[in-house]
């Protein structure tokens, strides 16, 4: 095993593990992208990374600068780690319906949070409007850097990584892939690189089924982190997935504890949906097929939550 030269190193190459206990003998395989190997336990470390390199190359971020951001919690645990280690000071916009272990690991990084007060804990549009447009009034100062998640680009090409893994993992045989929504990065990353590949994979958009904006067009609140934010993310371009569904957000739920229960896959929220979705894809396909979906982050996350009460 070679020595990374710094953390960041460490980011990507996650494992890809086969489902044996929760798949039903009638469906297609699943298996599930390992996600929380990255060093703060997400895939957001991938996205965090090419932002700020990204921005680096073009010299729009020089040294000295302030990054900003607003995160439901993973982006910004994850740049404040790549901050961190590059000497750049970080200011968050969060708030509080997100999980206290996601504020207090960014806190740890050394990132200066600002908190938006929540509806009881409910994520909505009316939040992340609010957080958007805090962090756009602090972005304003000078010497700052608004990596801007829910609009770069570069977010893209950070994910694509991650889907040139799963093919070579899967050695190009993907009947199909489904991943939930957030900024849609992971979703654009991945089936960029499988379309260079001319992998020809169903492409399944999740969301949770009481915000169901990309597949009836209806706003709603809910409680999965980092996903559902209640209008057609700036980067998701439909030509790049087949179709959206909305998941019940208590059966994503249940999945998360059965995943960790039943096949020592310790998840959270989000990652319970995309699973419980792949199951879904996993019956219709039928036997003889592959189904692949993302652990997005570790179970550790939610511990001060409900999830694994």
């Amino acid at each position: 095993m070679e020595i990374a030269p710094t953390s960041l190193h460490t980011i990507g190459n996650t494992p890809l593990v086969k489902l044996n206990k929760i798949v039903p003998e009638d469906s297609a395989d699943v298996y599930i992208k390992l996600e929380y190997f990255n060093p703060t336990g997400s895939y957001k470390d991938r996205m965090a990374l090419a932002m700020i390199e990204e921005a680096e190359k073009r010299g729009t971020l020089k040294p000295g600068m302030t990054i900003v951001e607003y995160t439901g919690g993973s982006t910004g645990s994850s740049l404040a780690f790549v901050c961190a280690v590059k000497g750049y000071a970080f200011r968050v916009v969060s708030s509080d319906a997100f999980a206290l272990e996601k504020l207090n690991t960014m806190r740890a990084f050394g990132a200066e949070l600002t908190l938006i007060p929540s509806d009881n804990r409910q994520q909505n549009k009316e939040l992340f409007d609010a957080m958007v447009a805090k962090a756009r009034e602090i972005a304003s100062e000078e010497n700052t850097y608004w990596t801007n998640q829910l609009e770069n680009t570069d977010s893209i090409e950070g994910h694509k990584k991650m889907g040139e893994e799963i093919i070579q993992q899967m050695e190009g045989d993907v009947d199909a892939f489904c991943i939930s929504v957030g900024t849609a990065a992971v979703l654009m990353g991945v089936s960029s690189a499988f379309k260079e590949a001319h992998c020809a994979s169903k492409i399944v958009a999740l969301e949770p089924a009481s915000s169901p904006f990309l597949s009836k067009g209806e706003r709603g609140s809910h409680h999965v982190e980092g996903i559902g934010i209640g209008y057609k993310p700036p980067l998701l371009n439909p030509k790049y997935y087949d179709e959206a569904r909305g998941i019940d957000e208590e059966l994503g739920r249940e999945t998360a504890r059965l995943m960790a229960r039943e096949e020592g896959i310790f998840a959270g929220i989000s990652s319970g949906l995309n699973t419980a979705g792949a199951l879904q894809l996993a019956h219709e396909l039928g036997k003889g097929h592959k189904v692949v979906t993302v652990a997005c982050d570790t179970g550790l996350k939610y511990l001060d939550g409900d999830l694994y009460i």
